[in-house]
């Protein structure tokens, strides 16, 4: 806001310029050039055109693996609704929800949950904790996803008895 605009100098300013110039007085390194730090990223030319390719392989198979899991439970809670419609008895959906997670087909997002889990750590130049050989977590989780199965669908999708039952699963 006060661009080429010099004000006064106020006994605050005054008191700060002072209390600087007498820590310089007793500083060591006053007069002498400071050490350079070297860092170890350099930005390249190969960063910069991946930059403008838009999203890398891994962020793409991350987003389909999130669609594709969605679309699963999306289906889920429409054969959820079908099940309870069908059956009055608790044992029966229990029994027919069972029956429906065993033979659920998770082929095409378990393929690409094993490609995130065999190529994400290689595709995103994740760090490797030398001390464990193993990768460093990414957001304090494992990288590597549990591929989806019967287990997955009655830990998400639990069956209540009608006393308990909330709208929806």
């Amino acid at each position: 806001m006060r661009q080429g605009v010099h004000r006064a100098e106020t006994p605050r300013d005054r008191a700060q310029r002072e209390a600087l110039e007498f820590d310089l007085l007793e500083s060591p390194v006053t007069g002498k050039p400071l050490r350079r730090r070297l860092r170890n990223f350099r930005p390249g030319a190969d960063t910069a055109l991946l930059a403008l390719g838009g999203p890398l392989a891994w962020m793409r198979r991350l987003r389909a693996i999130e669609l594709a899991v969605a679309e699963h439970e999306a289906r889920l809670r429409e054969a959820w609704d079908e099940l309870r419609a069908l059956h009055a008895e608790d044992a029966e959906l229990a029994r027919a929800w069972h029956e429906l997670a065993a033979a659920w087909r998770f082929d095409a997002v378990n393929e690409l949950i094993a490609h995130h889990n065999r190529y994400f750590p290689a595709e995103a130049r994740l760090p490797m904790n030398p001390r464990t050989g193993d990768f460093v977590p990414v957001n304090g989780r494992p990288y590597r996803r549990r591929p989806l199965d019967a287990r997955w669908i009655l830990e998400r999708f639990p069956v209540r008895s009608n006393a308990t039952r909330s709208h929806g699963i």
